[in-house]
């Protein structure tokens, strides 16, 4: 099984998003954080040595990922998906190019 987390800004949009549209993926677990001080499910250093691969939304996101928890972050694969923040839950376009992006880096169904 692998251990899959989404990660965007407050956890409120684009990896909540993720977490749903990938709940049921045969042979992963899902789960989502963001990295402001303000996000619903905090990046923390537990989810992340939880996680085998780490997706971000945004370069942003991979550098602050970076400073803020390097020694955390171990063999962990970290696939930015360069998805702005300009979605809201669950929309169709966001779905679209998660089910575009994501699963060449999913084990296959």
């Amino acid at each position: 099984m692998q251990r899959v987390l989404f990660i965007c800004s407050q956890n409120r949009l684009r990896s909540p998003t993720a977490e749903r549209v990938f709940s049921t993926w045969p042979g992963i677990e899902v789960k989502s954080a963001g990295l402001d001080a303000l996000a619903s499910v905090a990046v923390s250093a537990e989810l992340l040595e939880w996680a085998q691969t780490v997706f971000v939304m945004e370069k942003s996101h991979r550098n602050k990922l970076s400073r803020k928890f390097r020694k955390h972050l171990k063999s962990q694969k970290v696939v930015c998906l360069n998805i702005p923040d300009e979605y809201e839950y669950m929309d169709e376009g966001l779905i679209r190019l998660f089910k575009a992006l994501v699963p060449p880096h999913l084990p296959s169904r």
